[in-house]
């Protein structure tokens, strides 16, 4: 039977690069990190339905709880230093849950927006906009029309605002958030660029034409 549920897919930004750096095992750490930090971030009737290598799914029959806790994993992402970024949609549609799997267009166009999403933030559709008991209470930017496949007319999505830290640093070569107060490797030049480690510190180095070589 088909119910019209609120949809949550999100993955990690990075999370590729992270693996060819760090390693499988690295990689299988952080994907416990990141499960952990999904439940922690469940708010409401919000529950975490499925989750394969990088990528959660997380349902909820109350928009505004999967809302919530769109934004409360957001918020979680970002203090974990040493993580990855997080990137993912929200939808509100008719899907069917048969075995424990998820089938319907509603999960499908979900996953193609998630996929649109940028590094840490989440889009949304204008369906789960209209669903949200009072939308206002929220910020919302519009990020355009856009063509998915299998999906005939363009569709409007919009991008769910909140409070982001003045800075945060990426490692340009794993991708992780680095921590820039306590625990980073800084290069040795250039200013706000700073390493998980002095492996991916140096693995930069030799990557980039006509490095000022420096003895680090």
């Amino acid at each position: 039977m088909e119910q019209d549920l609120s949809i949550l897919i999100a993955d990690l930004s990075g999370y590729t690069a992270l693996t060819e750096t760090h390693g499988a095992l690295s990689a299988a750490d952080l994907i416990d990190s990141y499960v952990e930090i999904v439940n922690n971030s469940l708010v409401g009737d919000s529950y975490l339905h499925q989750s394969i290598g990088d990528e959660v799914v997380v349902i909820s029959n109350t928009p505004d709880h999967l809302l919530a806790t769109a934004i409360m994993l957001l918020q979680n992402s970002m203090k974990r230093y040493n993580f990855l970024q997080v990137h993912g949609a929200l939808h509100y549609g008719k899907i069917v849950n048969r075995n424990n799997n998820l089938f319907g267009s509603a999960i499908n166009l979900t996953s193609r927006i998630a996929a649109k999403a940028t590094a840490n933030s989440m889009w949304c559709s204008e369906e789960f906009l209209n669903y949200l008991s009072d939308k206002s209470l929220y910020n919302f930017q519009s990020k355009g029309k856009h063509r998915f496949k299998n999906v005939i007319e363009e569709r409007e999505v919009f991008e769910v605002v909140i409070e982001k830290p003045e800075s945060l640093h990426i490692d340009p070569i794993c991708r992780m958030i680095v921590n820039h107060e306590d625990g980073f490797i800084a290069h040795p030049i250039e200013p706000n660029l700073f390493f998980c480690s002095q492996f991916c510190l140096e693995t930069y180095l030799k990557q980039i034409p006509n490095e000022v070589q420096v003895k680090i």
